[in-house]
């Protein structure tokens, strides 16, 4: 056999044996015009690379549909691209990231002196003589730990205390149905996630801002109007829908609709501390206390994903550990609003996944925070 047959049949041999042991990387897709489309000019990251970590959003099935994704650095669109059939005026339901929206309305009326963070809220079933659930506190309910009785997921589904609020028993009076639940645990002691602890938040509001007004047009119209005079007004969100139940108050843990664009500045909004152009919607130290860890939840500040202890798979922020001090507002079915104070960075991503699909979302949302550096 001549020499360079040997080497030919070598080499051959070599490159199967690699392939067969997976040692071989993969041949990477070449990115489309509309990946390249997708990044501005100025992206503070690298282009290419953050094209097609945004392209892996939307081809790769692994993370499910991805609808929308947004990345805002610096203050400035770095990336925006959308899946056919939607669209910069497509709005898209919060699901959970409402909570957070709940949150920052809260902490106005705290900040106007008509709340206060360790008084039992103004509930009046709540204040009878010997009702245990007088002991519940404003802060409690907002760090999710007031011990009332809640299942939020339930096998069968009609078995989950959200459901039923939501959608059977207490559709019409949503907060009513989940203020008259009992305790199953002493107030403070225990984090339950609980999308009804919320819809009691938005009660609490309603009853402030229309001044314990029971008529639901009055309820509904007060509240609309308090968020679009001191939060949507002032952070230019016009695309927002907000939902009410029959009573009129705000299904605050999860039916508000935005466009990608008016998440993204709800986002930079929390990212500057609670002010927009100059001005201080809210306090800086609320927001501080929105995005430290609870005294039950490490990952849990007040309606607000943290990623502390974002090492471990129960973290919804899992594996996005790095850098500290990521927050965020977290949606049903892998809706994100992501902030990373120290890299002055903000990122939406609207869609539809699964729970298994959400691991490898997170995975990928974590390869686009690092491309950007820490300041």
């Amino acid at each position: 056999m001549h020499r360079r047959q040997a080497t030919l049949i070598a080499s051959v041999t070599l490159l199967t044996s690699l392939v067969a042991c997976g040692d071989v990387p993969p041949v990477e897709r070449e990115l489309t015009q509309e990946a390249i489309a997708a990044v501005a000019q100025e992206p503070g990251a690298p282009t290419r690379q953050l094209a097609r970590q945004i392209d892996d959003l939307f081809v790769d099935e692994t993370v499910g549909e991805t609808r929308a994704a947004l990345v805002m650095h610096n203050g400035a669109i770095a990336a925006e691209r959308y899946a056919p059939g939607y669209d910069a005026d497509t709005r898209f339901v919060s699901w959970s990231m409402a909570k957070t929206i709940t949150a920052v309305m809260i902490g106005m009326l705290v900040a106007d002196g008509q709340l206060r963070l360790d008084d039992s809220p103004p509930i009046p079933e709540w204040q009878r003589p010997g009702d245990p659930r007088g002991e519940i506190t404003v802060r409690q309910l907002l760090q999710m730990r007031s011990g009332l009785r809640h299942t939020e997921a339930g096998d069968p589904p009609y078995d989950s205390s959200e459901v039923r609020m939501l959608f059977l028993d207490g559709r019409d009076n949503m907060a009513q149905w989940a203020k008259e639940q009992p305790l199953e645990d002493e107030p403070g002691a225990k984090f339950e996630y609980s999308s009804n602890t919320t819809v009691i938040l938005a009660d609490i509001a309603a009853r402030v801002i229309a001044k314990d007004s029971a008529d639901p047009d009055t309820r509904r119209r007060a509240v609309a109007d308090f968020l679009d005079a001191r939060l949507f007004g002032p952070l230019g969100m016009e695309s927002v829908v907000a939902e009410y139940d029959a009573s009129g108050t705000l299904i605050g843990g999860s039916l508000i609709h935005a466009n990608a664009r008016d998440w993204a500045k709800f986002g930079e909004f929390l990212r500057n501390r609670g002010s927009v152009d100059g001005a201080q919607l809210v306090p800086s130290k609320w927001v501080d206390f929105m995005t430290t860890s609870s005294p039950r939840a490490e990952f849990y500040g007040a309606q607000t994903w943290l990623n502390f202890g974002a090492e471990a798979e129960d973290n919804p922020l899992h594996p996005i550990a790095q850098p500290e001090g990521v927050f965020a507002a977290i949606g049903h079915m892998g809706q994100y609003v992501l902030v990373s104070p120290g890299q002055r960075l903000t990122i939406v991503r609207l869609g539809h996944s699964d729970t298994p699909q959400r691991k490898e979302l997170l995975a990928q949302l974590r390869d686009v925070v690092e491309l950007y550096p820490v300041r």
